[in-house]
C-alpha cells in the first residue's frame, strides 16, 4: 500500500494501529516550533551549538557535534554551563505548542521514545497518567543509567523499579528533559558512560526491556548521520521485531561527497537494522497514520 499520494506501507498501518509500533521522536518533529519573538527552537545539532555560543560558529571539528561542542565548553567553563544553557532552552523558554506533539498525544499509544530534550510531548501528556524514563550519565553508586519518575495527572514523583505500574503508557526520553528535573546527556563523556552502560543493559528498566521484544519503530525526524545516534539507537531498538520498522527524515541531502559519504552511512545502517525508509515528511507520515487508524478501528 504505497504511492506518491500514499507513501506509509501498509505493515506500518498494521504495527501502528495495533499499538506494536513505536515512534521515535528526532529534532525534525520540532521544526516550525519557536518563541514569541518567532526564533526557532534550538534541536537538530548544528543549531544547537550555535545557540549555546551566542549564534556564533564553533572550531570545524567542533561543529562536527553537539555532544563534541558541549564537551569543549564542559572543560572550559564546567559542567553547570552546559546544563544552564539547556535549561534556558528547555525550560525557561516559552516556545509554542507544537501541533505534531498535540496530535501525537492524543493517540492512545503505549510507548514513545523522545531523542530530544524538549518539554513538548510532557505538556501534551499533562493531563494524563504516565511513567518517564529519564538516560543520565556519570552517576557515582550505581551501575543503572536511567532515572524512573510516575505522573499521576498533576506532577512527577520519583520511584523505584519495584514500584512501578507497568500498565501506563512510558515516555523514554533517553538524552534528557528539564522536567522534573534537570537531566541531560550532553557532552562526548556522558555518550561515552551512557553508551556503555546502555550497551551492557543498564540503560533502561528491566520491565522496559520485556516491554520492547518484538516490537517496531518508526523514526520521525530523526537522522542517522553520526555515530552518536546510531549508536543509540542500535541499543534502544534491540529485540525489535522483524521488519525492524521505518525510517522518516525530511532531511535533505546535498550533492557534496562528504553529504553522499553520510546518506550512504545511513542507508547502510537502515538495511542492516531493517528499518525501511519511507518517503514522507514526519507530519504528514503521522496525519496519515491518523486517518487510516480511524479508518480501520
Amino acid at each position: 500500500m504505497s504511492s506518491a499520494n500514499n507513501p506509509v506501507p501498509h505493515a506500518l498501518i498494521e504495527a501502528f494501529s495495533s499499538g506494536q509500533c513505536v515512534p521515535v521522536l528526532g529534532p525534525g518533529v520540532l521544526s516550525g516550533v519557536t518563541d514569541k519573538q518567532g526564533k526557532n527552537i534550538p534541536a537538530d545539532s548544528d543549531s544547537l551549538i550555535l545557540a549555546m555560543n551566542n549564534g556564533r560558529p564553533m572550531a570545524p571539528k567542533l561543529m562536527y557535534e553537539f555532544p563534541r561542542a558541549a564537551m569543549n565548553i564542559e572543560l572550559k567553563k564546567g559542567r553547570k554551563t552546559v546544563t544552564r544553557f539547556l535549561d534556558t532552552v528547555y525550560r525557561d523558554t516559552d516556545w509554542a505548542p507544537s501541533e505534531f506533539h498535540q496530535q501525537l498525544g492524543q493517540l492512545d499509544l503505549p510507548y514513545i521514545i523522545d531523542m530530544n530534550r524538549d518539554t513538548q510531548l510532557q505538556q501534551a501528556w499533562s493531563n494524563k497518567k504516565h511513567l518517564l524514563v529519564v538516560g543520565v550519565a556519570r552517576i557515582g553508586g550505581a551501575t543503572e543509567r536511567y532515572r524512573l519518575f510516575q505522573y499521576d495527572g498533576t506532577e512527577y514523583q520519583a520511584i523505584e523499579e519495584q514500584d512501578v505500574d507497568t500498565h501506563l503508557p512510558v515516555l523514554f526520553k533517553p538524552v534528557g528533559t528539564p522536567i522534573p528535573e534537570s537531566l541531560y546527556i550532553a557532552s562526548d563523556a556522558d555518550y561515552v558512560d551512557y553508551l556503555t552502560e546502555l550497551m551492557g543493559g543498564f540503560g533502561m528498566p528491566a520491565f522496559l526491556k520485556q516491554r520492547r521484544k518484538g516490537l517496531h519503530y518508526l523514526l520521525l525526524g530523526l537522522p542517522l548521520n553520526r555515530d552518536t545516534s546510531r549508536m543509540l539507537i542500535n541499543d534502544i531498538i534491540y529485540d525489535a521485531g522483524q521488519p525492524s520498522g521505518w525510517s522518516c527524515t525530511s532531511a535533505g541531502v546535498s550533492n557534496s561527497s562528504e553529504a553522499a559519504s553520510v546518506a550512504s552511512k545511513e542507508t547502510r545502517f537502515l538495511q542492516r537494522q531493517g528499518l525501511e525508509a519511507i518517503p514522507c515528511q514526519p507530519m504528514d507520515c503521522l496525519q496519515q497514520l491518523q486517518t487510516l487508524r480511524a479508518v480501520s478501528a
